[in-house]
């Protein structure tokens, strides 16, 4: 497995959250993950993940143990990426 990098959502102010977690993920490489953890289900967020980053990214529930939320969320190698879209 390539890099895992940990994100705690809950040490984050709320009002800056959402900005600092797209700007992790654009940092990552094909085939990184990071491994998100959060003290709800962000169900909007993940919403507007797939909307950016569609077959890029792939999302993955670790945990779901109330207020101890944790999510891989993985960027696929660019192989990937070209398949997916030319699959549409």
């Amino acid at each position: 497995m390539d890099g895992v990098y940990a994100f705690d959502a809950r040490g984050v102010a709320k009002r800056f959250r959402h900005a600092a977690i797209f700007g992790a993920l654009d940092a990552l490489h094909p085939g990184e993950t990071m491994r998100f953890k959060n003290d709800h289900n962000p169900l909007p967020l993940l919403d507007q993940l797939v909307a950016k980053y569609g077959s890029s990214i792939n999302v993955q529930y670790v945990s779901r143990e109330p207020g101890a939320i944790v999510i891989d969320l993985r960027m696929n190698s660019l192989e990937k990426q070209i398949f997916a879209t030319k699959g549409k």
